[in-house]
């Protein structure tokens, strides 16, 4: 066969391959080495992570209707726990000092996060990177190390423990503020990372001021972080029960240590009802910080 003969049978071959395949058939392509949702054990293995870590606290929710006193069989449906819990007044109380403390913590740390973001983001200095490493303390130290030394710092300088609402929830404030403020800054730092600098320049060209750049230029493009950063740091302050529990006093009790308390006597649809409440509203903001801080939707 000529060469000639070889390129047409060639052509000719390739022009039946078109005429026979079909949408649908295409072979798919083989799994590479990074393709890891595409396999079926690993697959099979995630799903039941998720069933093993979720389970628990959606029989809890479950439970949480349950009417039953003792809370072990399944014995109908009700929502009076829900009204118990709602007019019991000590976890009113509890999760009211929780809210107090974890609006003012996210009010502090949202502000002091952003700072130390901007510091970091756009200024170098001696010491930077010890500097850096020092304020990432909080979120790698055990939380039980972390209440220890608030306990000892508030002994050691004698902090007032009885004082009148909601003075009594300083010390606890502190201590949330403490460690809620270096996620703050992380989740703006990472926002501010993709900054395009020529925004600012162009301001600075136009004859706006420092503090107009930072409000009119700079500001708007961190708000999705700070956003995200406080409903992290609220989400953490409402959470918390280790440093919570070693900084609080006698009269100042929070919805976490208190449903603990209840907890240590028998486990009640009441103590559902309220645990139930308290993973939904962190559940709905840690949903809304995820949102926030997508920069592909802002």
């Amino acid at each position: 066969m000529t060469r000639k003969g070889a390129q047409v049978h060639a052509m000719a071959r390739s022009f039946a391959g078109l005429a026979r395949w079909r949408p649908g058939r295409s072979r798919r392509a083989p799994l590479g080495p990074l393709d890891y949702g595409r396999r079926l054990w690993l697959r099979i293995v995630v799903a039941l992570t998720f069933i093993l870590i979720y389970m628990p606290i959606v029989t809890l929710m479950v439970f949480s209707f349950n009417d039953s006193r003792r809370n072990i069989v399944w014995r109908g449906f009700t929502t009076k726990y829900y009204v118990k819990a709602w007019h019991n007044d000590g976890l009113f109380e509890a999760f009211t000092n929780s809210l107090t403390i974890a609006v003012v913590s996210t009010i502090v740390s949202t502000i002091i996060g952003a700072m130390v973001a901007l510091l970091l983001w756009r200024f170098r200095f001696p010491g930077k990177a010890a500097y850096e490493g020092f304020m990432a303390l909080p979120i790698v130290i055990p939380d039980i190390c972390l209440g220890v030394a608030m306990l000892v710092f508030f002994a050691r300088i004698g902090w007032p423990a009885h004082m009148p609402w909601p003075l009594n929830l300083s010390a606890i404030t502190i201590a949330h503020i403490a460690f809620s403020f270096p996620f703050v800054s992380i989740v703006v730092r990472a926002r501010l990372a993709g900054f395009n600098r020529e925004l600012e320049e162009a301001s600075r060209d136009l004859g706006a001021s420092e503090w107009q750049t930072f409000r009119h230029v700079i500001l708007p493009y961190m708000k999705p972080g700070l956003i995200a950063g406080a409903l992290l740091a609220f989400t953490l302050s409402l959470d918390d029960f280790v440093v919570t529990f070693f900084t609080s006093g006698p009269n100042t009790v929070t919805f976490p240590v208190k449903v603990y308390s209840m907890v240590r006597f028998s486990v009640t649809p009441e103590v559902n009802a309220a645990s139930t409440v308290l993973i939904l509203i962190t559940v709905l903001t840690t949903i809304l910080a995820v949102r926030f801080q997508n920069p592909a939707r802002n």
